[in-house]
């Protein structure tokens, strides 16, 4: 085949593939510019439970007794230490006859001010979009497909884009910068080509790092870790793939919940019998806020589900669960002395885990703050106007009908 023929080749992959992958492109770019800001948008939604009055306080454990009292049958799952003086704690509970999940927020003073279904709020229900187009495992294989295909067009449009001449009379107009005196279609394939190489990097680095969340990829990778010995050494705190692991995956993509496998494990978890621990709810929030744990705090009790894998031992469970996931740190407590069993953070973790966090945090932008969000923004925005001159040139371009 020669250059001109793998050349014209290349590019009619590029344009039907890139047809097909526009739709899943545009909703996912979408969806993700939404969840790249989604503290903001907990905060937001939170905004009634916070900065409240402070007089009359009471203690954890009598708040989450207040939550008890309310919700008799349901199970206890975690207590969310508030970020400030002032804010709402909020208490995790499950729910008795497959009635899902509730999040309970108690004022300082023990009122209940709100209960909410943590898979309606908007950063969730945008998860499942982004990563399902809610349409389940079905959808999220859709979702792998494209991002892979996603990856090969970025490459082939590198290709396409190369440029074909060299030396010193080399214009640079419609390479880097797209020519805007030549006419409607020169604007548009200028457009396409030029977007498309400033952004092919940042692009590459967001398909990559959303791979290890995916079914078929995830669960290669999962593999690869349990065959190379780092399962056991260094849990896994990602999830993607069908492959189960006796880890305990506290966090899993876009910071969702496993509610049947929490619940699986809340069934489990009754059948254990064991004395009550001596040290109580209290005791472990006054440890906890001496270790300034980046927000959102969370304390589990003995035996108390997981997000992901088996019940947490017989030790009460401290663990952030920042999306910036390289200051997220964990702590067990003995439940009868309150001695710290275990300790481990993200300098813990195999070289493996770390990129893979790494990746994780800049995807959800959420690794440098809000500069990392401006460019996942970006880099969004970039890939909609791929798509959308993408749709232009093979409109013009179209077979015209007699």
């Amino acid at each position: 085949m020669t250059n001109a023929s793998s050349y014209r080749f290349i590019w009619r992959l590029h344009m039907w593939a890139g047809l097909f992958l526009i739709p899943f492109i545009i909703l996912l770019s979408l969806t993700g510019s939404i969840y790249l800001f989604k503290p903001q948008l907990d905060r937001w939604e939170e905004r009634d439970m916070r900065g409240l009055n402070t007089e009359n306080s009471v203690s954890a454990e009598a708040q989450l007794s207040v939550v008890m009292k309310q919700y008799p049958d349901a199970q206890f799952h975690s207590y969310r230490l508030p970020e400030n003086k002032g804010d709402a704690a909020m208490v995790h509970v499950a729910l008795p006859h497959n009635g899902g999940m509730r999040d309970i927020y108690v004022s300082p003073a023990g009122d209940i001010i709100a209960s909410h279904d943590p898979e309606k709020r908007i950063s969730a229900t945008v998860a499942r979009i982004h990563g399902s187009l809610l349409l389940g495992k079905f959808g999220s294989i859709l979702v792998e497909i494209a991002a892979i295909f996603a990856i090969m067009m970025i490459l082939s449009g590198i290709y396409l884009w190369w440029p074909r001449t060299a030396g010193r009379h080399q214009h640079y107009a419609g390479i880097l910068w797209p020519r805007l005196k030549n006419g409607v279609r020169i604007f548009w394939r200028d457009l396409h080509a030029v977007t498309g190489f400033w952004v092919a990097g940042l692009a590459l680095i967001l398909l990559f790092s959303g791979l290890p969340w995916t079914d078929n990829v995830g669960a290669g990778i999962k593999y690869i870790r349990a065959q190379m010995g780092w399962v056991d050494a260094k849990p896994q705190n990602w999830s993607g793939g069908g492959i189960k692991e006796n880890v305990d995956m506290h966090v899993d993509a876009h910071g969702g919940h496993d509610h049947d496998a929490m619940l699986k494990a809340q069934a489990e978890a009754k059948k254990i019998r064991d004395l009550p621990p001596k040290k109580g709810l209290n005791d472990i929030v006054i440890l906890a806020s001496k270790e300034n744990m980046p927000f959102p705090a969370i304390i589990q009790p003995p035996h108390a589900p997981a997000r992901f894998g088996p019940p947490n031992g017989d030790v009460w469970k401290l663990s952030s669960e920042a999306q910036n996931r390289t200051l997220n740190r964990t702590i067990l407590y003995d439940k009868n002395s309150g001695a710290i069993v275990k300790e481990s953070s993200f300098a813990d973790k195999h070289i493996a885990d770390k990129i893979i966090n790494y990746g994780i945090a800049w995807h959800e932008g959420q690794l440098f703050g809000w500069i990392n969000q401006l460019i996942g923004l970006f880099t969004a925005l970039a890939l909609i106007t791929i798509s959308i001159s993408g749709i232009k040139m093979w409109w013009r371009k179209r077979p015209k009908s007699k």
